[in-house]
């Protein structure tokens, strides 16, 4: 505690407010994916047809990984230039009042095509918001970590982010029992009316934490850039690359969650709870793991983690989609284990500082942000492509397991493509030749 109290750094403060601001902005993103896959496109789209209405469906859930990336130019802006803190609380009201929204909307039967387009713009509200939670809450943490705990401590956003995917699942397991009927007029509606209760609680921790000390420095030696963007792009256009490039593992946690969960129901007769709460047990074992790998990652690297975790993705998501199709639920449940669990969590725990480690406090925000983002889109389009792609019978899965192999292993590449950061200190991290060199123009030229 003293090691806090002489750096003015407060590990744990920012990582609860990281974990408790993750787990809110992702349960409200995340109820989404199982209402896109399990009603909307008989809400929103009735007269498309099953299978049209399907994709229409999954187009929405896209719409917000299109949003993302024009969102991380303006909450990366300004978590660089104003501070983490309150752009932090401007992504939590924003993604809290819009899934709110999504609640109240009147279904297609009722206002017509203005049903979807409203949709469409809550949803996009969605996806401007949870351009800057991750990264700022990982920026934030970050610079509040101890310097032989940083990997530890940033994980507990990715650990928030898993927390928030099993509460929306679990506020979607009694809805989905529901009568067919009352699932679609009223009962749908329920866990996007509930997620006020929890933004409340979150809203609170999240305006007690004070800034970085990294950050406050910088606004006294007058290091704060007007534009960080342009900063990133001249000297961070390679750790973009390396990031896109490393979150391409991330496209399984969509594909598996979203596009998986309508495939085991409608072509393998596994029922919709069956499914939520397989969902639900991997990702409890995720808040559980990632932790684990970070802390891993602190003694011997973050490369080796996250590339180990990424193959064995590559290799285990052909024994998930097996499992699927011999409907044995029990079977599903331990390949999803395998998958999530333990094999996903460890890049997913080490993202967070092995990226934030790449740029310099000036525009840590804004790399996080961009870059991540960027990186994101792939995602949002996988559960579109999945459905597509998916063949019939017992091996029609196979086309789209060797592509989600290929990415990961990609991934797990890319994570070797850069240096190793973990034992380097924290006011040397970004800190390349060319850049130490522009600080004092930047200082001149393009400082508050």
């Amino acid at each position: 505690m003293s090691h806090t109290k002489t750096t003015g750094q407060t590990p744990r403060k920012a990582a609860l407010a990281s974990f408790l601001g993750s787990m809110v902005e992702y349960y409200d993103f995340f109820i989404y994916g199982s209402a896109s896959a399990l009603v909307f496109s008989h809400v929103f789209f009735p007269d498309a047809g099953a299978a049209t209405g399907t994709l229409a469906a999954l187009a929405t859930f896209a719409v917000a990984y299109i949003a993302r990336p024009i969102g991380s130019f303006f909450l990366g802006h300004f978590g660089d230039r104003i501070g983490r803190k309150r752009v932090l609380i401007f992504t939590l009201a924003t993604m809290g009042g819009s899934t709110f929204l999504i609640g109240c909307l009147p279904s297609y039967s009722v206002i017509g095509v203005w049903a979807p387009i409203l949709l469409v713009l809550c949803r996009v509200a969605q996806g401007f918001s949870a351009a800057g939670e991750q990264s700022g809450a990982s920026s934030m943490t970050l610079e509040h970590s101890p310097e032989d705990r940083r990997g530890y401590f940033t994980s507990f956003t990715l650990s928030g982010t898993q927390a928030g995917l099993v509460v929306a699942t679990l506020a979607f397991i009694p809805v989905a029992a529901l009568p067919t009927e009352a699932l679609y007029s009223w009962g749908w509606r329920v866990p996007f009316w509930a997620s006020a209760v929890v933004l409340i609680v979150a809203m609170i921790v999240r305006r007690t934490l004070e800034e970085p000390p990294a950050f406050e420095e910088m606004k006294e030696s007058q290091e704060i850039v007007k534009f960080p963007l342009m900063v990133f792009i001249r000297h961070y256009w390679g750790s973009f690359l390396r990031i896109v490039v490393c979150h391409l593992y991330a496209t399984i946690s969509t594909t598996v969650t979203v596009f998986g969960l309508g495939y085991a129901v409608e072509q393998w007769n596994i029922s919709r709870s069956s499914m939520l709460w397989t969902i639900v047990i991997s990702n409890i074992g995720q808040v559980v793991t990632i932790p684990l790998w970070a802390k891993l990652s602190d003694k011997i690297g973050r490369r080796p983690v996250f590339a180990v975790g990424a193959l064995g993705c590559a290799a285990s998501v052909f024994v998930y989609f097996w499992a699927i199709t011999t409907s044995n639920w029990s079977l599903v449940v331990l390949a999803s284990v395998l998958l999530g669990s333990v094999c996903y969590a460890a890049p997913n725990g080490v993202w967070p500082s092995l990226y934030g480690e790449m740029f310099d406090a000036r525009v840590r925000y804004t790399g996080l942000a961009v870059s991540t983002q960027f990186a994101n889109v792939p995602q949002g389009f996988l559960p579109t492509i999945a459905a597509l792609m998916i063949g019939t019978g017992a091996f029609g899965w196979v086309p789209l397991a060797i592509l989600l192999a290929v990415l990961c292993v990609l991934a797990a590449a890319a994570a070797f493509a850069g240096r190793e950061t973990a034992h380097v200190p924290l006011k040397h991290l970004g800190r390349t030749s060319r850049t130490t060199a522009a600080a004092p123009a930047a200082r001149v030229t393009t400082t508050l």
